[in-house]
């Protein structure tokens, strides 16, 4: 964790879940830290809680909605104006949706695009020129196993993870020349607000996807380990759990055909 002493980090989507987690995580470590999330007062209580452990850390909230590219553009002008540089960028906010593509909300699919792959990628855009100068940054982008396969009932959702998960590693041979290092985090099933909110009401409780993948289930705490661990060692992509990690080696070599059938069967029992 040295390596993240005296960063100013900003987390996305850091009122609940991983990116509270990474806050934690990184409060011992950080200089400064800016939370992100359209949660207002969940964000307060959690810098309450830093400043109150942490007393040397300098914790600042901001509330946006980062499917909003004004609200996006906003944040920057503001850390510009507050003469904050930021050395650590965690693009954690993300949204899900699961159920059949074709009943799916069109407001929901479109909040998926915009903030799974549009503000991530813009947020990025953004801060990298200022990060640059830095000559020592991160980006962390929360990704999902789901990127490396197209998933029934979550189509959309997969589809904006594999985006975030090629970009990541792209951005990586970009950058490591230039100080930058880009990591792609690629959980598998973890107990957050996540699966709640993900969960149409219509359909089945998507927590069931523990009870199908018990093996494959990881903390928050362990997963938020994992990340920064990954970071630390420059690595541009981390899939937390020996066993997933091991799993999605040996099933990217699978043909797809065959993985193709798993995966529809996988679909229609769960």
């Amino acid at each position: 964790m040295k390596f993240f002493e005296g960063c100013t980090t900003l987390i996305t989507g850091a009122s609940s879940g991983l990116g509270a987690e990474f806050a934690r995580q990184l409060a011992p470590y950080a200089r400064g830290m800016i939370l992100v999330a359209r949660r207002r007062e969940r964000l307060d209580e959690l810098a309450g809680e830093l400043r109150r452990i942490h007393s040397g850390l300098d914790v600042r909230t901001y509330g946006a909605d980062l499917s909003d590219e004004g609200q996006r553009e906003g944040l920057v002008a503001w850390l510009e104006k507050e003469g904050i540089a930021i050395d650590f960028l965690i693009n954690n906010a993300g949204l899900g949706d699961h159920g059949k593509f074709e009943s799916g909300e069109w407001r929901r699919v479109k909040s998926m695009l915009d903030v799974n792959i549009v503000a991530l990628t813009h947020l990025t855009h953004l801060l990298i020129p200022s990060m640059l100068k830095s000559g020592r940054a991160a980006v962390l982008n929360v990704s999902s196993v789901a990127s490396f396969f197209p998933l029934p009932n979550m189509a959309v959702y997969s589809a904006t993870k594999a985006y975030v998960t090629s970009f990541s590693e792209a951005l990586a041979m970009e950058l490591k020349p230039r100080g930058i290092t880009v990591t792609a985090l690629c959980p598998g099933p973890v107990p957050t607000e996540f699966f709640d909110t993900a969960t149409r009401e219509s359909e089945l409780d998507m927590s069931d996807h523990f009870e199908a993948f018990p093996a494959f289930v990881v903390t928050p705490q362990e997963a938020v380990t994992a990340g920064l661990r990954a970071v630390a060692l420059d690595r541009a992509r981390v899939i937390p759990g020996p066993l997933l990690a091991a799993s999605v080696a040996v099933a990217l070599v699978i043909p797809f055909f065959i993985i193709r059938r798993i995966l529809a069967w996988k679909a229609d029992t769960i």
